[in-house]
């Protein structure tokens, strides 16, 4: 079972991130459960949501206590809340930032991880330019897939379409897919967070 955390802030759409990976991960024939844990519901409080994806039926219930990926949609959450509690060195981290790892002061942390597993995209910039709004959730997806390569690009952007209208799902189509091509263009050295 492949186990995702994502943390943002009230109106971000963390819980429709979580949502749309488990759309993405349906349509591509797995099984899958989204939902949400909400501290005080409101627009920029911290909220958590959860993603389980498996190619068998899931049972358990539960919130993801060590997640196999972490999507941290909003980098001031970073020394606010402990957003790293439980994930293991295997994991995959991907932040909503245009600064890398060191400069989020997170150089000491991630010596112990993969830093194929780690990268910083600027989503909420990608979210601007295509969509007009700062809801970086679409491009991290598109982020989480690359970086994983659990997903299809295909299967994400699918799912997009299928949880918006035709107008915005397409310019978050647009998002994604820049995003997808940025992280993937970082894994190959190409381009620097």
């Amino acid at each position: 079972m492949f186990q995702v955390r994502v943390h943002g802030r009230g109106g971000q759409g963390v819980v429709s991130a979580a949502e749309l990976l488990a759309v993405a991960a349906f349509r591509e024939g797995r099984h899958a459960q989204a939902f949400p844990s909400f501290g005080s519901e409101r627009t920029g409080a911290p909220v958590v949501a959860f993603c389980r994806i498996d190619d068998r039926e899931i049972r358990l219930r539960e919130p993801v206590a060590q997640p196999d990926a972490l999507i941290i949609q909003d980098a001031t959450l970073l020394h606010q809340v402990d957003l790293f509690s439980g994930v293991p060195p295997s994991a995959y981290i991907l932040i909503n930032s245009t600064r890398s790892f060191n400069e989020l002061g997170l150089g000491e942390f991630v010596m112990s991880l993969d830093p194929r597993r780690l990268c910083t995209v600027s989503a909420t910039e990608l979210a601007m330019k295509h969509v007009g709004r700062a809801v970086p959730n679409v491009p991290l997806l598109a982020g989480f897939a690359a970086i994983s390569g659990l997903l299809h690009l295909e299967s994400v952007t699918a799912a997009i379409r299928e949880k918006f209208p035709a107008r915005i799902a397409e310019s978050n189509v647009l998002a994604a897919t820049e995003a997808y091509d940025r992280v993937k263009k970082m894994l190959a050295g190409e381009i620097h967070a």
